[in-house]
């Protein structure tokens, strides 16, 4: 079983912790020659396929190196714009790596923001009053699992749709953050997790709960 990542969001909704334990890499690689027959574009600060998916490379994957060297968004290791650098012959034959490039840190700040006010909404919505928000949103190769504290903090887990007893692995991460974080004398609260305390524990519990496949009460 696999647990793919951990968020914390404060009570205002703004991104405090954020650990990827797990991230598929679903890459392809293959040489090309003049001249390219994908089509390419800029989109966010990346260059990615728009037209032509073949031999394991999608729409909507993103450049992820040329000829062995990492890119640096929508420009080369030496700072061209990749699109310029493709359009030149003399660049031919050329390795280009695809995939899904990694969230940003402003994306990531961005989907923590989106998600809490989605958990507004879905109180908002309940026909009965009280509603305890979104506990659970499930897709077809991962569930979102979320508990929210009594002081608005909320922890959110996405792990695969197999995985059980996650209900007690974030309960597990509510009392590591209530250990390692509230009782840190350096640590503010609603402000940014940097505590290898709890960096320490976080990451053990979450070994224990994709080695059992379950996060059981005597753990």
């Amino acid at each position: 079983m696999v647990i793919f990542s951990v968020y914390v969001v404060n009570k205002a909704g703004g991104l405090i912790y954020q650990y990827d334990n797990y991230v598929p890499r679903a890459e392809a690689e293959k040489t090309f020659s003049y001249p390219l027959d994908l089509v390419l574009k800029h989109h966010d600060e990346k260059v990615i396929v728009s037209f032509g998916q073949r031999d394991g490379i999608r729409v909507g994957h993103a450049v992820l190196s040329i000829n062995g060297v990492d890119v640096n968004g929508k420009n080369t290791a030496d700072g061209k714009d990749i699109l310029e650098y493709f359009k030149d012959p003399a660049n031919y034959p050329v390795s280009i790596r695809f995939g899904r490039a990694r969230l940003s840190s402003n994306e990531k700040l961005m989907l923590a923001s989106m998600f809490h006010s989605l958990f507004a909404i879905g109180s908002q919505l309940s026909p009965e009053v009280g509603s305890s928000g979104i506990e659970m949103l499930e897709t077809d190769v991962f569930k979102l699992h979320c508990f929210q504290t009594l002081t608005g903090i909320k922890f959110i887990v996405l792990a695969d749709p197999r995985q059980s007893g996650i209900d007690a692995l974030l309960r597990k991460i509510y009392e590591v953050y209530s250990d390692f974080a509230l009782k840190n004398p350096f640590y503010s609260l609603e402000m940014p997790i940097r505590c290898e305390l709890f960096d320490q524990n976080l990451k053990s519990a979450l070994e224990v709960a994709e080695k059992a496949g379950n996060f059981g009460a005597g753990s």
